[in-house]
């Protein structure tokens, strides 16, 4: 087995990082950040976000193992004292992992590029100077014609995070689709969308066609793009459900609903 550590250089995570090296040496288990079979994320979800984009290309061949230090995150089962506990199951661990889908984002503009992006959370698209306005297809046919501040499009395990900030629905991660969650749309007598949060399954493919040439911001996860140039502005968004999966490794694996009371209900 070969382990990858990834984490930010606060003194604490380097703490952290340093006993569980100590400990891989003590196992005698191999430290390979190049082609890692277990990459373990010291901090929140946020670095674990961005571990899975340090890995994106190794998916097929990597589990990955969180680390908190802080609050409970929903990709983080291990916490900052458990060090010892997590490398003896390294050692013990007989290579069992439980998935999660993830998103596929293409988008194209106007000078012919392409952007092909994996989301392990989320993607939007917001218009930063006016009322955001595209045409959404569903399976290729058009579907509504949204007016508003953006759209965002997330996973399932990515459902409760900016998802669910904007109104979108929590998501089982056992289901294996994507959401479409809509920021501030225009509902009137003149304008009209489905106006709730909609859940498409693995075989649908969604398309956003922006109707302008407008200045807009394109996220995926925690890449940011400002496309203002009217030269290299964003015409069409399409998603759909990865081929490729995040894979966790389950020595410990925190229930995906008792994560969710945990951290929006608490106590009962």
């Amino acid at each position: 087995m070969k382990v990858a550590i990834y984490t930010y250089s606060s003194p604490e995570s380097l703490r952290i990082k340093e006993l569980i090296i100590q400990g891989l040496k003590q196992y005698r288990i191999q430290y390979d950040e190049q082609t890692p079979d277990i990459v373990i994320s010291i901090g929140g979800d946020g670095t674990l976000l961005s571990a899975f984009s340090k890995y994106q290309d190794q998916l097929d061949t990597i589990r990955f193992v969180g680390i908190h230090t802080g609050h409970l995150g929903f990709y983080t089962d291990w916490r900052k004292f458990e060090v010892n506990d997590l490398v003896a199951s390294l050692r013990n661990g007989t290579g069992q992992s439980i998935s999660y889908p993830l998103l596929d984002m293409t988008a194209k503009f106007s000078d012919g590029q392409v952007l092909h992006k994996i989301a392990l959370n989320e993607s939007t698209i917001k218009n930063i100077t006016k009322t955001m306005v595209c045409d959404v297809y569903i399976n290729h046919e058009l579907f509504e014609r949204f007016r508003g501040d953006g759209l965002c499009v997330s996973t399932p395990t990515g459902s409760t995070a900016y998802n669910k900030a904007v109104g979108g629905a929590v998501m089982d991660p056992h289901i294996i689709g994507f959401q479409l969650a809509e920021m501030a749309s225009l509902n009137n007598r003149v304008f009209r969308t489905l106006g709730s949060p909609t859940i498409f399954g693995s075989e649908n493919v969604l398309t956003l066609r922006l109707a302008d040439e407008s200045s807009v911001v394109l996220t995926c996860d925690r890449d940011k793009w400002v496309l203002d140039s009217p030269s290299h502005h964003l015409v069409e968004l399409t998603f759909k459900v990865s081929d490729k999966k995040i894979r966790f490794a389950k020595y410990r694996h925190t229930n995906f609903w008792q994560r969710v009371r945990e951290s929006f209900i608490g106590d009962l």
